[in-house]
Protein backbone atom coordinates (compact mmCIF):
# COMPACT_ATOMS: atom_id res chain seq x y z
CA UNK A 1 0.00 0.00 0.00
CA UNK A 2 1.24 3.82 -0.62
CA UNK A 3 1.16 5.32 2.60
CA UNK A 4 2.89 8.78 2.01
CA UNK A 5 3.92 10.44 -1.11
CA UNK A 6 5.64 14.20 -1.80
CA UNK A 7 5.98 15.28 -5.25
CA UNK A 8 5.21 18.79 -7.49
CA UNK A 9 1.52 19.65 -7.93
CA UNK A 10 1.22 19.67 -11.30
CA UNK A 11 -2.27 20.32 -11.87
CA UNK A 12 -5.21 21.46 -9.34
CA UNK A 13 -8.69 19.86 -10.71
CA UNK A 14 -12.12 19.23 -9.12
CA UNK A 15 -11.80 17.02 -6.29
CA UNK A 16 -8.16 16.11 -6.95
CA UNK A 17 -4.76 17.06 -7.18
CA UNK A 18 -2.16 15.83 -9.55
CA UNK A 19 1.11 15.13 -8.00
CA UNK A 20 4.04 14.30 -10.44
CA UNK A 21 6.43 12.07 -8.90
CA UNK A 22 9.34 10.53 -11.05
CA UNK A 23 7.75 11.55 -14.37
CA UNK A 24 4.51 10.01 -13.28
CA UNK A 25 1.20 12.27 -12.59
CA UNK A 26 -1.11 10.74 -9.63
CA UNK A 27 -4.45 11.84 -9.13
CA UNK A 28 -5.14 11.81 -5.46
CA UNK A 29 -8.10 13.05 -3.88
CA UNK A 30 -7.62 15.39 -1.26
CA UNK A 31 -10.27 17.13 1.30
CA UNK A 32 -11.68 20.62 -0.19
CA UNK A 33 -9.71 22.82 2.35
CA UNK A 34 -5.87 21.81 1.12
CA UNK A 35 -7.34 21.78 -2.78
CA UNK A 36 -7.92 25.18 -2.41
CA UNK A 37 -4.70 26.34 -0.81
CA UNK A 38 -3.04 24.13 -3.50
CA UNK A 39 -0.90 25.70 -6.35
CA UNK A 40 0.65 24.28 -9.00
CA UNK A 41 4.58 24.59 -8.79
CA UNK A 42 4.50 23.88 -4.94
CA UNK A 43 5.87 20.14 -3.21
CA UNK A 44 3.96 18.86 -1.23
CA UNK A 45 4.03 15.82 0.87
CA UNK A 46 0.55 13.32 1.74
CA UNK A 47 -0.27 10.68 4.00
CA UNK A 48 -2.35 8.10 1.50
CA UNK A 49 -4.50 5.54 1.76
CA UNK A 50 -5.27 3.40 -1.58
CA UNK A 51 -9.08 2.14 -2.01
CA UNK A 52 -9.19 -0.78 -4.50
CA UNK A 53 -12.64 -1.16 -6.17
CA UNK A 54 -13.40 -3.65 -8.94
CA UNK A 55 -13.17 -1.33 -11.72
CA UNK A 56 -10.88 1.47 -10.00
CA UNK A 57 -7.83 2.49 -7.93
CA UNK A 58 -8.54 5.37 -6.12
CA UNK A 59 -5.76 7.24 -4.25
CA UNK A 60 -6.89 9.69 -1.17
CA UNK A 61 -4.05 12.45 0.41
CA UNK A 62 -4.18 14.42 3.64
CA UNK A 63 -1.88 16.55 5.48
CA UNK A 64 -1.55 14.81 8.37
CA UNK A 65 -1.73 11.06 9.77
CA UNK A 66 -4.97 11.78 12.03
CA UNK A 67 -7.34 12.97 8.89
CA UNK A 68 -5.77 9.61 7.09
CA UNK A 69 -6.73 7.50 9.74
CA UNK A 70 -9.99 9.28 10.30
CA UNK A 71 -10.78 8.56 6.93
CA UNK A 72 -9.92 4.94 7.36
CA UNK A 73 -12.06 5.03 10.36
CA UNK A 74 -14.99 6.64 8.68
CA UNK A 75 -14.97 3.90 5.75
CA UNK A 76 -15.96 1.11 8.10
CA UNK A 77 -19.45 2.80 8.95
CA UNK A 78 -21.68 1.48 7.05
CA UNK A 79 -23.53 3.69 4.07
CA UNK A 80 -19.95 5.57 4.37
CA UNK A 81 -17.74 5.37 1.29
CA UNK A 82 -14.94 7.05 0.33
CA UNK A 83 -16.33 10.09 -1.39
CA UNK A 84 -19.01 10.82 1.62
CA UNK A 85 -15.76 10.18 3.99
CA UNK A 86 -13.83 12.68 1.88
CA UNK A 87 -17.03 15.18 1.89
CA UNK A 88 -17.13 14.75 5.84
CA UNK A 89 -13.21 15.75 6.11
CA UNK A 90 -13.55 18.79 3.88
CA UNK A 91 -16.80 20.22 6.03
CA UNK A 92 -15.51 19.43 9.08
CA UNK A 93 -11.64 19.20 10.64
CA UNK A 94 -10.92 16.14 12.95
CA UNK A 95 -10.95 18.28 16.20
CA UNK A 96 -14.66 18.53 15.24
CA UNK A 97 -15.82 14.91 14.21
CA UNK A 98 -14.18 14.16 17.38
CA UNK A 99 -16.31 16.60 19.55
CA UNK A 100 -19.32 15.30 17.79
CA UNK A 101 -18.51 11.57 18.72
CA UNK A 102 -18.03 12.23 22.31
CA UNK A 103 -20.35 14.78 22.77
CA UNK A 104 -22.70 12.56 21.00
CA UNK A 105 -24.02 15.60 18.84
CA UNK A 106 -25.29 13.87 15.42
CA UNK A 107 -26.45 17.35 14.32
CA UNK A 108 -23.18 18.46 13.46
CA UNK A 109 -22.31 15.53 11.20
CA UNK A 110 -25.45 16.18 9.85
CA UNK A 111 -24.65 19.49 8.25
CA UNK A 112 -22.15 17.62 5.79
CA UNK A 113 -23.98 17.41 2.13
CA UNK A 114 -24.85 13.67 2.32
CA UNK A 115 -24.72 12.49 5.61
CA UNK A 116 -28.55 12.13 7.24
CA UNK A 117 -29.61 12.03 10.64
CA UNK A 118 -28.89 7.68 10.94
CA UNK A 119 -25.60 8.04 9.05
CA UNK A 120 -24.51 10.95 11.55
CA UNK A 121 -25.59 8.48 14.19
CA UNK A 122 -23.97 5.34 12.75
CA UNK A 123 -20.81 7.23 12.69
CA UNK A 124 -21.09 8.11 16.48
CA UNK A 125 -21.51 4.46 17.40
CA UNK A 126 -19.04 3.16 15.28
CA UNK A 127 -16.31 6.33 15.98
CA UNK A 128 -16.93 6.44 19.80
CA UNK A 129 -14.64 3.27 20.86
CA UNK A 130 -12.23 3.32 17.70
CA UNK A 131 -11.17 7.12 18.67
CA UNK A 132 -8.74 7.61 21.65
CA UNK A 133 -10.24 9.00 24.47
CA UNK A 134 -6.82 11.22 25.64
CA UNK A 135 -7.11 12.94 22.27
CA UNK A 136 -11.44 13.18 21.91
CA UNK A 137 -10.99 14.67 25.86
CA UNK A 138 -8.65 17.05 24.72
CA UNK A 139 -10.58 18.01 21.52
CA UNK A 140 -13.76 18.74 23.33
CA UNK A 141 -11.80 20.49 25.91
CA UNK A 142 -10.75 23.34 23.69
CA UNK A 143 -13.86 24.70 22.85
CA UNK A 144 -15.91 26.38 25.45
CA UNK A 145 -19.47 26.39 25.88
CA UNK A 146 -19.11 30.32 24.36
CA UNK A 147 -17.60 29.15 21.22
CA UNK A 148 -19.97 26.44 20.60
CA UNK A 149 -22.80 28.62 20.92
CA UNK A 150 -20.83 31.27 17.94
CA UNK A 151 -20.15 28.16 15.93
CA UNK A 152 -24.17 27.14 16.13
CA UNK A 153 -25.20 30.88 15.47
CA UNK A 154 -22.52 31.22 13.10
CA UNK A 155 -23.60 27.99 10.66
CA UNK A 156 -27.33 29.23 11.23
CA UNK A 157 -26.07 32.04 9.13
CA UNK A 158 -24.71 29.80 6.47
CA UNK A 159 -21.42 29.95 7.04
CA UNK A 160 -19.81 25.96 6.27
CA UNK A 161 -18.58 24.46 9.95
CA UNK A 162 -14.86 24.83 8.40
CA UNK A 163 -15.26 28.47 7.98
CA UNK A 164 -16.85 29.11 11.37
CA UNK A 165 -14.41 27.20 13.13
CA UNK A 166 -11.56 29.56 11.40
CA UNK A 167 -12.84 32.23 12.80
CA UNK A 168 -13.32 31.35 16.03
CA UNK A 169 -9.83 30.25 16.17
CA UNK A 170 -9.32 33.51 14.89
CA UNK A 171 -10.54 35.54 17.89
CA UNK A 172 -8.01 36.76 20.16
CA UNK A 173 -6.97 35.24 23.47
CA UNK A 174 -7.92 37.78 25.45
CA UNK A 175 -11.28 37.92 23.94
CA UNK A 176 -14.60 38.61 26.28
CA UNK A 177 -16.68 35.17 26.97
CA UNK A 178 -19.34 37.25 26.46
CA UNK A 179 -21.07 34.94 23.34
CA UNK A 180 -22.53 37.87 21.40
CA UNK A 181 -18.85 39.78 21.61
CA UNK A 182 -17.78 36.72 20.46
CA UNK A 183 -19.92 36.47 17.78
CA UNK A 184 -19.41 39.85 16.78
CA UNK A 185 -15.35 39.58 16.74
CA UNK A 186 -16.31 35.89 14.84
CA UNK A 187 -18.15 38.03 12.33
CA UNK A 188 -15.15 40.83 11.91
CA UNK A 189 -12.99 37.93 10.58
CA UNK A 190 -15.13 36.94 7.53
CA UNK A 191 -15.63 41.25 6.85
CA UNK A 192 -11.40 41.76 6.88
CA UNK A 193 -10.73 38.57 4.61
Amino acid sequence: MIATLQGEIAHVVENALIIEIGGVGLRVHVPAPLRERARPGERIRLHTHLVVRENELALYGFETQAERDLFIALLGVNGVGPRLALAILSALTTDAVTRAVFNEEPEILSRVPGVGKKTAQRIILHLRDRLKPGEALQAVATMSDADSEVLAALTALGYSVVEAQTAIQSLPPDAPEDVEERLRLALGYFTST
